[in-house]
This record gives C-alpha cells, structure tokens and sequence, in this order.
C-alpha cells in the first residue's frame, strides 16, 4: 500500500512540477524580455534627447563662430568717438566673454570640433591683434575697422571661423 501511495502522490506531483518549471521559465523569459523592452525604450528616449541637447550646441557654437567673425564683431563694438585701441579691446574682450558663454557646449560636441572652436577664436584675436599693431595707436576705430575689413579681404584665405564652421557642419550631418 505505501508503494501505491507513494506511486500515485508521484503521478500527480511529477505533472504538476514539469508545470511550475515551465510557467517559471517562461514567466522569467517573459519578464527578462520586457524588462530588455523598457531599458531599450528608455535608451531610445534618451538617445533623442541627447541628439536634441547634441543639435543645439552645434546651432549654438554655429552662431558663436558667425558673431566672432571680423565682419560681425566690428559691427557690434564699434562705437562713434572710439578710437582704434580702444575697437581693438572691445573685440577681443567681447571675443572671450563669447567663448566663455559657449564653454559648456564642449561636452556636446567632438574634442576635434571644440579645438576647432578654440583655435578659431584664437586666430581671430591673433589677426585682430596683428592687424591693430600696424597702426598708430590714436587712429580712429573707423579707421581701424576699415584696415582690418580690408586687410581680411585682400588675404583671399578663408576666415578660420569659415574652416570650424564648415567642419561643424559636417559632424553635425553625421547625427542624421
């Protein structure tokens, strides 16, 4: 009789464990599934955001390398009874408080793009700088601005905000 007992307990719990193994395995699949699901969406989710923060940063340092460019920098520092000195200042210190405003657009863009940056923002001060110490320091800042508009425009080189430009275009091409 034991045996009989033992053999049908046996019949009944053999079934009923190959099911619990099976609707555990196949709960955990599913489970482990969804899980790798919400961790994809979420990746996807914050892959557009990044790519969002990433597009901003290039319009935004697109922009700084269009404000620093020699024809807009004169444009918005010069002033009536300035003299020439005193243009030469106030670009190159309106220069650095727009790179010091775009610092943090740095982490958003390639190391090759933001040495770019740097090193056209540190062209412009050389030229600006080269250029004004060709020319009495009393010259008017008209004067001056004409000197520096002529003298960029006889270089026929492209401006090295035109080079960090066209390169931040390029990368910023490869989001898409």
């Amino acid at each position: 009789m034991d045996t009989t007992i033992i053999s049908e307990i046996l019949k009944l719990t053999i079934p009923a464990f190959i099911v619990f193994l099976t609707v555990y395995f196949m709960l955990k699949y599913q489970l482990k599934r969804e899980l790798e699901v919400k961790i994809l969406e979420l990746k996807l989710k914050d892959s557009k955001e990044l790519k969002i923060l990433r597009l901003q940063a290039y319009e935004r340092l697109a922009l700084f390398l269009e404000r620093i460019a020699p024809y807009n920098i004169i444009t918005r520092t010069l002033e009536p009874e300035m003299l020439g000195q005193e243009l030469q200042y106030a670009m190159i210190r309106t220069i650095r408080a727009e790179y010091d405003h775009n610092l943090s657009q740095q982490i958003y863009v390639s190391a090759s793009a933001w040495n770019m940056i740097s090193q056209s923002k540190d062209e412009i001060i050389k030229t600006i700088g080269m250029i004004s110490a060709q020319v009495p320091n009393e010259v008017s800042a008209h004067e001056l601005s004409r000197i520096i508009i002529d003298a960029i425009a006889n270089a026929n080189v492209p401006l090295p905000t035109q080079y960090a430009l066209d390169f931040l275009k390029a990368e910023a091409r490869e989001l898409f």
